[in-house]
C-alpha cells in the first residue's frame, strides 16, 4: 500500500486517498480469482491488458456490452449487503455479450460513492469478482471514485462492461430463423437487475419491512429476495453454441417479453409463447398482487422467471434441452416461432 501520498488539502474536502490506496489492498485477493494465462497486467497500472489467444479463430470479432445495476443498489444500501450487486452488474454485461454467440474475455468496473469505505467497496468487488469467475472472465481494472457532494455519503453507483470474442463465421444469425422452430427458456434466479423502480412504488420499499421471512416467498424475505443475483448464462450457452446451431438468442431485460424477443427475430416473423408454460417466480405473483399491476405489464417490465430464450430448429429442440440441462440449466419450451407483423403473442 502507499504510505507516502496524502493530502491532508483533499482529505478535508471529503476525499480521502489512503483509503482508496486500502479498498485496492483489500481487493486484491478477489481479483486474483478471476485471473486467467491470458492477463498481461496486474492491478494498480492505468491500464489492464488482455493477450488475446486467438487459437481456433479464424476470423475474430470483438464484441462489448456495459451496464449497471440501476435502482435495485437502493435495496442493498437498506440491507447493508452489499457483496452480491457486483454479481448483478457483471451478469448484466455478459449476458448481453453472449446474445451473439461470444465468450467473455475480460470485464472492468466502475464504482463511485460518497464515501469510500475500504471494507465495503471491497464487498462490491467481491462480487464483481464472482460474477467475473462464473462467466470465465478476468478482472483485469477498475476505477473507485470517490464523490463527496455528488452522492450521500452511504451511497453508490456502479458500472461495468465485457469484452468477449467470437468467430464472424460462428455469429448467432437470426436469417435462418423459420415458422416452427422452438423458443426455448432458461429460468431465472428472480427480478434480476431490472423494474426496480417499479418494485420501490411497489412496496414502499424505504418503509417496507425487508427481513421478515414470507411464505409467499419460500420462507425467504423479500430484501433477501429482490438481492437475489442476475445469473449468469455463459458456461451453459458456450457447451450449447459448441453443439447445436442456435438461431437467435433474448436476454430477458428491462421490456420484458415484449420488447427482447421481437429485438432477436428478423423481419417477417414472430414469437408465440404459451403463457401457461412459463413457470413464474413468487416475487412476480407477489409484485402484481401487491401493486395490482396487469399482466401486460408484467410481462412488459419483467423477466417473470425467463432470464434468457433460445431458438432452434424443431428438430435440435431436445437435444438442446438435454445440454442445458447437463450444465445446470432446467430449461424447457415456451413457444414457437411464427409467421407474419405480430411480433409476439402471449396467450
Amino acid at each position: 500500500m502507499n504510505t507516502k501520498s496524502k493530502s491532508d488539502s483533499y482529505a478535508a474536502a471529503g476525499v480521502d486517498i489512503t483509503a482508496g490506496y486500502k479498498a485496492v489492498e483489500l481487493m486484491k485477493a478477489h481479483i486474483a480469482r478471476t485471473m486467467t494465462n491470458s492477463v498481461a497486467s496486474d492491478i494498480g497500472g492505468f491500464g489492464g491488458l488482455f493477450e488475446l489467444d486467438l487459437t481456433g479463430i479464424s476470423k475474430p470479432v470483438l464484441v462489448s456490452g456495459t451496464d449497471g445495476v440501476g435502482t435495485k443498489l437502493k435495496i442493498a444500501f437498506l440491507m447493508d449487503k452489499h457483496d452480491t450487486v457486483g454479481i448483478d452488474c457483471v451478469a448484466m454485461c455478459v449476458n448481453d455479450v453472449i446474445c451473439c454467440g461470444a465468450k467473455p474475455l475480460f470485464f472492468l468496473d466502475y464504482i463511485a460513492c460518497g464515501k469510500n469505505v475500504p471494507e465495503r467497496i471491497a464487498d462490491i468487488v467481491a462480487g464483481v469478482a464472482e460474477g467475473c469467475v462464473q462467466s470465465g472472465s478476468a478482472l483485469i481494472g477498475g476505477e473507485t471514485a470517490e464523490m463527496p457532494g455528488f452522492y450521500p455519503i452511504d451511497e453508490y453507483d456502479m458500472a461495468g462492461f465485457s469484452v468477449g470474442v467470437v468467430d464472424k463465421d460462428k455469429i448467432v444469425n437470426n436469417k435462418t430463423v423459420k415458422e416452427g422452430d422452438v423458443i426455448i427458456a432458461l429460468p431465472s434466479s428472480g427480478v434480476h437487475s431490472n423494474g426496480f423502480s417499479l418494485v420501490r412504488k411497489v412496496f414502499d420499499i424505504e418503509n417496507a419491512d425487508l427481513k421478515t421471512p414470507l411464505e409467499e416467498l419460500g420462507g425467504k424475505s423479500l430484501g433477501e429476495t429482490l438481492l437475489t443475483p442476475t445469473k449468469i448464462y455463459v458456461k451453459p450457452m458456450t457447451a450449447l453454441f459448441e453443439e447445436v446451431t442456435v438461431k437467435s438468442v433474448s436476454h430477458i431485460t428491462g421490456g420484458g417479453f415484449y420488447e427482447n424477443i421481437p429485438r432477436s427475430l428478423p423481419d417477417g416473423f414472430g414469437a408465440k409463447i404459451d403463457k401457461a408454460s412459463i413457470r413464474i417466480l413468487p416475487i412476480f405473483d407477489l409484485i402484481a398482487k401487491t401493486g395490482n399491476i396487469p399482466e401486460r405489464d408484467m410481462f412488459n417490465t419483467y423477466n417473470m422467471g425467463v432470464g434468457m430464450s433460445v431458438v432452434v430448429a424443431k428438430e435440435d429442440a431436445d437435444k438442446a434441452l438435454e445440454i442445458l440441462k447437463a450444465n445446470g440449466e432446467d430449461a424447457y419450451v415456451i413457444g414457437e416461432i411464427i409467421a407474419g407483423d405480430d411480433k409476439i403473442i402471449i396467450e
